[in-house]
């Protein structure tokens, strides 16, 4: 198997950039959707969408968002990643061949607004994993954190510690920013902060450690972020897609959010080989 520079960073650093990845009339359509979103309170629901803020501390959260309507859906298998994220984390090649999309959220982040530090290859977490298995990657969750505004100095952008998604122990040092609350704001040694245009993309494994500067501008920052893992997966926070997203759908992209044909009474499959 053949492997392009952007493989190459995605192994070294954990993380690559895809620049320009959305074109400006679906980045568009994408900021239109954000505005015509209702002001809903903590755990209020849209449609099939809820807000449910994963850290008070990072700013609203929309979860399910590729209900939110078609420039979400069109996401689901967009060109400039599908065919990466096939090969990182879709077990191409073998008997469970294929993605599932464990979670997507839209996210607002606006004065004030960080992410503590987390994550890391230390704990081996099989859901969020780094493995390069002769010569085949085997990625147990792969992010896609797509830029609807300009992310730059004071924006809030997301931090990542390159490497680390191969680390095999984590420094007491930097144990302490997990543990102590009082030290969410200070960045481990190696932290970088990743800038992006809007329409930018930048595609890391859940391994590597990582998290967001606090946002000192004015304004908001505005993100959706789509999480993909084998077709084995399950939605990380239970949701289920309605029939009324999935009838539309084309059968690709209807394929990674749900695995069919379902096997049930009354249906007819062929032998399993």
């Amino acid at each position: 198997m053949s492997f392009d520079t952007l493989d190459y960073l995605f192994d070294l650093r954990g993380y690559a950039i895809l620049r320009n990845a959305i074109d400006p009339q679906h980045l568009a359509e994408l900021n239109d959707a954000f505005d015509k979103f209702p002001d809903l309170p903590y755990m209020g629901w849209y449609g099939n969408v809820q807000r449910l803020d994963n850290n008070g501390l990072a700013g609203l959260e929309l979860q399910n968002i590729v209900e939110g309507g078609e420039p979400f859906e069109k996401l689901i298998d967009h060109p400039a990643w599908i065919n990466r994220l096939h090969l990182y984390c879709g077990e191409k090649g073998t008997y469970v061949d294929g993605l599932f999309i464990d979670e997507c959220f839209a996210s607002v982040r606006r004065t004030g607004g960080f992410f503590p530090i987390h994550s890391g290859g230390q704990n081996a977490i099989v859901r969020n994993q780094y493995r390069m298995i002769n010569g085949n990657f085997r990625c147990g969750q792969v992010n896609i954190l797509m830029a609807m505004t300009d992310i730059g100095p004071g924006d809030g952008g997301t931090l990542v510690v390159p490497g680390s998604h191969k680390s095999s122990f984590l420094p007491d040092e930097v144990r302490a920013l997990y543990q102590n609350r009082e030290n969410y704001k200070t960045l481990p040694e190696g932290a970088i902060e990743v800038h992006l245009k809007a329409g930018d993309v930048l595609l890391f494994v859940d391994a590597l450690m990582h998290g967001a500067t606090e946002r000192t501008n004015p304004g908001e920052r505005r993100a959706v972020i789509y999480r993909y893992g084998p077709m084995w997966s399950k939605t990380r926070h239970g949701f289920e897609y309605s029939e009324e997203l999935l009838a539309r759908l084309t059968p690709e992209r209807r394929k990674i959010l749900r695995q069919d044909p379902r096997r049930l009474p009354g249906t007819q499959f062929g032998v399993l080989h």
